[in-house]
């Protein structure tokens, strides 16, 4: 870092904003969205279309300090996701729920600021300020003694500048994503939740465990259609934060957050991770995700699905999300939900004929490689920005004669 340039704690240039502590009889289905820990996706992004509400009379002048406006910078306090920062994008009015924490920028660049803690570095300084425990947690004053680097303003800008077209591209790739994840699942709701597949008009319906389904299919367990693995007990002293060795996929970064964690053993080949893999964490909100970050290991209470090669790989990640949501809503543990071996065996789906199986893995896999190559050129960028930002706080990039940001 350039030694002429000062440091500071991250309270002394922002204000650290704690949630509101919202009362149960307050959530709704309509209303004003509320941003809580679960949208916090640890990508750098803020999920809003999965928000809980609270009435529009809710909004007094006691609650103002707790709206979100758009670029506002949230951080996760508590659970898989504490540490984890994200960047709201919205024109909607939204509320602050408890556990999730905003950084207001009132001495500094707010994209500058948000260079700095969206980075890996800072990232990880996060995850081990909330112990990295089975249940992270970290206060509002232990955010705020956070020490970054101060630049003076100018300074603050141009830097920002660059790094922020990186963040365009980041911005626009991810946006691609969700489109085509909206559009496989509103293919797998027409064909297998809805049945309105091609053809459908000529089929009629039976009774089933699951309802009604078209006459000539069927209802499997989903281990009957794929093989489940459940991860390796790896001890505590097998584990290195120095990033050498192979990635350890804990629950935490099933959301393809930076992994912290790595290992120089070498585990069972069925312990081992690759692209396309479906991943759920079996503690917690049981967040779910098909691996894009490369070659690792899977930790404990991590379980892996693997397609039977009947069924699509993306297929089969479409036919878990509801009933992995629907566990979540009803498996209570001490403190956090546990998903075990028993609701695993207990997940059955429609199983259509072989044509329609065909037909679905042709429209969906292809989206899928589109949806994990798109993430692979985000965790470039994203690697790229942050090899960046070090050389251009100490100085090794040179911004004195580049021109300032322009205001956004």
């Amino acid at each position: 870092m350039n030694t002429t340039w000062n440091t500071g704690r991250l309270g002394d240039v922002c204000r650290v904003v704690p949630g509101y502590a919202f009362k149960s009889s307050d959530w709704q289905t309509t209303g004003i969205p509320v941003v809580k820990i679960k949208n916090i996706t640890g990508n750098n992004d803020v999920e809003l279309a999965s928000t809980d509400c609270v009435a529009e009379s809710l909004l007094t002048a006691k609650l103002q300090k707790f709206v979100i406006k758009d670029r506002d910078i949230l951080i996760a306090m508590t659970g898989a996701t504490a540490g984890k920062v994200g960047r709201v994008r919205t024109k909607l009015p939204l509320l602050l729920n408890q556990r999730v924490a905003k950084l207001a920028p009132v001495e500094a660049d707010p994209d500058f600021i948000w260079a700095v803690v969206s980075s890996q570095e800072y990232q990880e300084r996060f995850f081990y300020l909330a112990d990295g425990a089975a249940q992270p947690n970290m206060s509002g004053s232990q955010i705020e003694g956070v020490e970054i680097p101060l630049p003076p303003l100018p300074v603050q800008q141009r830097i920002a500048g660059i790094l922020s077209a990186y963040d365009e591209l980041i911005e626009n790739s991810a946006r691609r994503v969700k489109i085509l994840e909206s559009m496989a699942r509103a293919l797998y709701r027409e064909w297998f939740v809805h049945f309105r597949f091609p053809g459908h008009e000529s089929v009629t319906r039976v009774p089933s465990p699951l309802g009604e389904i078209p006459q000539g299919w069927e209802v499997k367990s989903v281990k009957e259609v794929s093989k489940v693995t459940y991860g390796f007990p790896f001890a505590s002293k097998q584990f290195n934060a120095d990033g050498l060795g192979t990635p350890v996929i804990r629950i935490r970064d099933i959301l393809e957050g930076s992994i912290n964690t790595f290992t120089e053993e070498e585990p069972d080949p069925k312990y081992h991770i690759k692209n396309g893999d479906i991943l759920i964490g079996m503690d917690g909100d049981f967040h779910m995700c098909i691996w894009s970050s490369g070659h690792a290991f899977q930790n404990q209470r991590v379980a892996k699905f693997e397609s039977n090669g009947e069924i699509g790989n993306y297929h089969l990640f479409l036919a878990l999300e509801l009933p992995i949501k629907t566990w979540n809503k009803s498996i209570v543990g001490t403190t956090v939900a546990h998903l075990g071996d028993m609701h695993i065996k207990a997940i059955h789906i429609a199983w259509p004929p072989t044509k329609i199986l065909t037909k679905a893995r042709e429209t969906l896999e292809p989206m899928s490689q589109q949806i994990i190559a798109l993430k692979c050129q985000i965790q470039n960028l994203r690697r790229t920005r942050d090899l960046l930002l070090p050389r251009l706080l100490s100085g090794q990039i040179d911004v004195a004669n580049l021109p300032e940001r322009e205001a956004a």
